[in-house]
């Protein structure tokens, strides 16, 4: 990759004034050596995408457990030579139905939810407080994303954020925030112009499916000819 955007000429290269990217270290030291003057900006969908992932982590946690309760309680009714019937929730689910089915609803905000899933919200938070104080963490850090205040505005809630976190005392997000903490300039330079990659990643994504239709790629050539018709 550094070898072909080299050929570019090396003015040109240095009048990039800014380039987004995710949070990995080789992305940035290619960006660094490849536009030595662009500021370095850090996509906030990767941001929130960890802290959601730590989110969905806790969730999963208390699933396995569930999953496995149930087959306890299933195991020891065979050895009674009982019947095994699971204990239904107001709205119908099992306890391991409301954590499966709970998965969609903790990635939005609350104004998005469907009265189904504002039931089940309710009923998972008040059997898992820890998934409620980790859902609110995850839409602090939405809310300080959408809000449209400057750079020390967001300084402050970002440490609101950090001091709410190392309370919480959720090891998952203890890795979220040392992530963050790396790439805290980067992710500060998003609130300059607001700028994301999104288009790039959606031209991606379109990309993956295409090559997927064909298995892979026998002949880089033909293949970029192919998709310059198509997308160009």
């Amino acid at each position: 990759m550094i070898e072909q955007v080299s050929k570019i000429d090396s003015k040109k290269r240095q009048a990039v004034i800014e380039i987004t990217l995710d949070m990995a270290n080789s992305m940035k030291l290619i960006a660094k050596k490849c536009f030595p003057k662009a500021i370095q900006v850090t996509d906030r969908f990767h941001v929130q995408k960890l802290v959601l992932e730590a989110l969905q982590e806790i969730r999963i946690k208390h699933r396995w457990q569930a999953m496995d309760r149930e087959n306890q309680s299933i195991l020891q009714a065979k050895s009674e030579n009982k019947i095994h019937t699971p204990q239904l929730l107001n709205n119908g689910d099992t306890v391991k139905q409301l954590l499966a089915r709970s998965r969609y609803l903790l990635y939005k905000s609350k104004e998005k939810w469907t009265d189904s899933q504002e039931e089940r919200a309710q009923l998972l938070f008040e059997l898992y407080p820890d998934i409620k104080t980790a859902y609110a963490l995850s839409q602090q850090i939405r809310a300080i994303y959408n809000s449209k205040n400057d750079k020390n505005v967001v300084m402050l809630k970002l440490a609101h954020w950090y001091r709410k976190v190392e309370e919480s005392g959720f090891k998952n997000f203890n890795i979220v925030l040392n992530t963050i903490t790396v790439n805290y300039q980067s992710i500060l330079n998003y609130f300059d112009n607001r700028s994301t990659n999104a288009s790039a990643e959606s031209f991606n994504a379109k990309i993956k499916a295409f090559r997927s239709q064909f298995r892979g790629v026998r002949k880089i050539d033909f293949f970029l000819f192919r998709l310059s018709n198509l997308f160009a």
